[in-house]
């Protein structure tokens, strides 16, 4: 399907491009090479092909999530900058400090 200036007028007008003599001649040319190309993708038979959202196989890069013993709490806390009561300690958030 070749574009005609007149469309490709119409077009910048939309975009509200403003495009010189030598610009709405390039893109005409090239966007009736892309509407060509569309043009010929309509050709194919698709009747047998399943639609789908991606090309990629999709796979998930979780581990799986299967239980583990818990890690030994004294090692859990070696590394906290602050515990009590064996618990992380942490500066209060909601007011002026400690």
């Amino acid at each position: 399907m070749a574009l005609s200036r007149e469309d490709v007028d119409h077009i910048a007008l939309l975009a509200r491009l403003h495009l010189s003599d030598e610009e709405k001649e390039r893109y005409r040319r090239q966007l009736s090479d892309i509407l060509a190309h569309v043009d010929k993708l309509k050709e194919l038979d698709t009747a047998a092909v399943q639609p789908m959202s991606s090309v990629a196989v999709p796979q998930s890069r979780l581990r799986p999530d299967e239980p583990s013993p818990a890690m030994p709490r004294a090692d859990l806390l070696g590394n906290a900058p602050d515990t009590a009561a064996e618990q992380f300690r942490v500066p209060p958030v909601l007011d002026g400090g400690p």
